[in-house]
């Protein structure tokens, strides 16, 4: 049986509550406000196994600006948490990202090309509604496939990370990492098991909760009363022993992440004590980047490309529907992210601030450390504002003294929550789909740029080539598009693409 989700998420909302400034405000204020504030300061450092390491290999290699990026992304960070009341991340665009690091001729130009085609490109199907179009036609295997394979990515990378020494600035792993030492593997492991200690397997979904009660109801309907569910805690707690209640009740007073984050800094100072002393106070000197017409045709060719359609699949449409599942009373539409990720890159681009999107593995990865609401992501975008503005681009010396392995201690949880996501493909057509996508999406991550050029930079941007129909509860068909779209050079031919999606489309039609 085919999953279903509402195809209009913003239909769901209208109408619930009235507009106007009092009430905007009211649902600013809400937006805003804590669940609960450890876990919720916890959850803003969930996403920075992805941040720090691209943000920190672009400055190194590129010369990207730090202050002016964690200028930008803080304000990022805060608009969006007001605006959704979720932990909605902003992360760097990492098909641009990686085009930036294996071509030595991909530049900040280039970059920032880049990254303001493809903001033009998503902000254009959200103000004409098609990117809702998008939502609604991309079933939710494909998405799950994306999600799980985009997660296992994610969990390949930290255990590199972790393994691994890594030259940051080359993007390339070097020796094994020793077990001793400030950044050693005793180091990593042992976070590892502070975070599985603390934090567990995580909570369930409001909607997977929900879900579970009534499916429950209907089975054994007036069985679930508060009086029995607490004499099964009760029975819980005494199969489990006393120290596992103890441990499960503070577990949501101890900032796992932030501990982790903190101690991290901490042996960044003292594997360097000198790079404190060279820290200088006050912002990076913002400039307008100029972008020659050569810089536009290679952004585009090699940076906007690819990253399109990761940014399309993984950072609207997926986004959307893991928030939904994360938080089904909560509003933010296909419209709506989109229109957010392509407005804040037409203005920081032109500084010189990273490419950023949203993604659904720093959503799960938030959520995963106890992010519930906007507060979360807007107290991070507090803190990158304070330091761009205060310490600018010197923070440099600091981060890049930052034990590599624990940020892939926190990508590693980040990535598992993301793929857990995938656990809810019920039937075996679905499952069927879901893995599917991730096999050619796992296929294509790993593919040599020498061989794929930078189209297979990221696994998502193949997952379009996987449609799935589903006629009704009996019956269901699956077909693959093949995907020669590339010419000689290994560079992208639109005209190809366009015959070849033509030519299947109407396939589609006549089944």
């Amino acid at each position: 049986m085919a999953t279903t989700v509402n195809p209009d998420p913003e239909a769901a909302v209208a109408g619930k509550e009235p507009r106007g400034p009092r009430s905007l405000l009211a649902r600013a204020r809400d937006n805003l406000a804590f669940r609960s504030v450890w876990p919720e300061l916890n959850g803003a450092m969930g996403d920075l196994g992805t941040y720090i390491p691209i943000v920190l290999s672009l400055a190194l290699a590129r010369n990207l600006d730090l202050g002016t990026t964690l200028i930008f992304t803080g304000i990022y960070n805060a608009v969006t948490g007001l605006i959704y009341g979720v932990p909605m991340p902003v992360q760097p665009m990492k098909a641009i990202a990686a085009t930036a690091l294996s071509d030595a001729s991909f530049g900040i130009p280039e970059i920032m090309a880049a990254g303001i085609l493809t903001a033009a490109f998503v902000l254009f199907l959200g103000v004409t509604r098609l990117m809702q179009l998008v939502y609604w036609i991309v079933p939710l295997p494909v998405v799950r496939g994306i999600q799980l394979a985009q997660g296992l990515n994610f969990a390949m990378a930290a255990v590199k990370y972790i393994r691994y020494e890594q030259d940051l600035g080359k993007g390339k792993s070097m020796n094994r990492r020793p077990w001793t030492g400030l950044d050693g593997l005793i180091l990593a492991i042992a976070a590892i098991g502070f975070i599985l200690l603390v934090n567990g397997a995580g909570s369930e979904s409001s909607s997977r909760r929900s879900s579970t009660v009534q499916d429950q109801g209907h089975a054994q309907e007036g069985d679930t009363h508060p009086e029995s569910q607490e004499e099964e805690g009760r029975q819980e707690e005494e199969r489990g022993g006393r120290w596992r209640s103890v441990i499960r009740r503070a577990a949501p007073a101890i900032p796992s992440a932030v501990i982790v984050f903190v101690l991290g800094v901490a042996f960044a100072v003292a594997r360097h004590p000198a790079a404190v002393r060279e820290l200088r106070a006050g912002p990076s000197r913002m400039r307008v980047v100029r972008i020659s017409r050569e810089a536009w045709k290679q952004g585009f060719l090699k940076g906007a490309v690819p990253q399109i359609p990761l940014s399309v699949l993984n950072s609207v449409v997926a986004v959307c529907k893991l928030t939904r599942d994360l938080f089904p009373e909560k509003e933010a539409s296909a419209t709506s992210v989109s229109v957010t990720m392509g407005a804040m890159n037409l203005v920081g681009c032109w500084f010189g601030a990273m490419p950023c999107c949203h993604g659904a593995g720093g959503l799960a990865g938030q959520y995963k450390f106890g992010g519930r609401s906007g507060g979360c992501v807007a107290a991070l975008g507090a803190l990158k504002l304070a330091l761009g503005l205060v310490l600018g681009g010197s923070m440099l010396r600091v981060l890049v003294e930052f034990p590599v392995g624990l940020l892939g201690v926190l990508l590693l949880f980040a990535g598992v929550e993301l793929a857990i996501a995938a656990r809810d493909m019920s039937s075996k057509a679905e499952a069927l789909v879901m893995l599917l996508c991730t096999a050619v999406s796992l296929y294509s991550s790993s593919v040599p740029a020498s061989q794929m050029s930078v189209t297979c930079a990221q696994p998502s941007s193949t997952a379009l080539a996987i449609l799935y129909i589903a006629d009704s509860e009996q019956s269901s068909a699956l077909f693959i598009i093949p995907v020669p779209w590339l010419n000689e050079q290994g560079f992208f031919r639109l005209d190809i693409a366009a015959s070849s999606l033509s030519h299947e489309l109407g396939r589609t039609a006549s089944i």
